[in-house]
């Protein structure tokens, strides 16, 4: 079930994703030239999508997987070429549009979907898989993990996310950020406990047939996050 934090966070991310912040986004997620701090970040980000991809399955034909929080499609891509059937979806329209005129001819019968919307919307069907990366990093714990069980109600093998986890160098990032005028913020991460996040899972009643299993962290320049892996018992 959505909580009001969780609908009015989700309106704050769809709003800077698919106005504020498209074309930083569009250069990032290309091989243009960026400058260090990008160039740091673009490369904790593909670190961290080939960790998760690492976590699927080799071969995913026959299998339908969820992208939530799918940006420019290029994780979508890779488990398509996997034979995966993957239904991509972003809140941002206008980078769902870009993931479209991105996506390349794919192999091993694979599929895509691109969508824009919210990725918790139950028509979006059942699931062999999950990923979601770097998507409920916005929204408290409580939240996410609300958001998680949500998911995990319709998907019978595994969920495979990331988290924002606290650290000093997180805590300084944010700080500073929030001296910015707030119509140049961007939506600011919420670090979670690792403790916290594995309490409310175990408490919550949607999610008593998942278990946690593998979890690493990710860390470049300003890019720092952790992966996390729940598995059906």
């Amino acid at each position: 079930m959505e909580t009001t934090s969780y609908t009015q966070r989700r309106s704050q991310i769809e709003t800077y994703f698919d106005r504020t912040a498209v074309k930083a986004w569009e250069r990032l997620t290309s091989d243009a030239p960026v400058g260090r701090i990008r160039a740091t970040v673009r490369a904790g980000r593909d670190r961290m999508r080939a960790k998760l991809l690492s976590w699927l399955p080799q071969d995913l034909r026959g299998r339908r997987v969820l992208d939530a929080g799918c940006g420019t499609g290029a994780l979508a891509v890779e488990a398509a070429n996997r034979g995966a059937e993957v239904v991509a979806i972003d809140l941002s329209p206008t980078l769902v549009n870009l993931a479209r005129e991105r996506m390349p001819m794919l192999m091993n019968g694979g599929s895509i979907e691109f969508l824009s919307g919210d990725m918790l919307n139950p028509l979006l069907g059942q699931f062999d898989h999950v990923v979601a990366m770097d998507s409920v990093i916005h929204y408290q714990t409580e939240d996410a993990v609300k958001a998680l069980a949500a998911l995990g109600k319709r998907t019978t093998h595994s969920i495979v996310f990331t988290y924002a986890p606290r650290t000093p160098l997180l805590a300084t990032m944010i700080t500073i950020g929030q001296m910015f005028p707030r119509g140049d913020r961007a939506p600011w991460l919420q670090p979670m406990a690792h403790k916290r996040l594995l309490q409310l899972m175990r408490e919550d009643a949607e999610l008593a047939s998942w278990q946690a299993a593998r979890c690493e962290r990710v860390s470049s320049g300003f890019y720092t996050s952790q992966a996390m892996e729940w598995t059906r018992t």
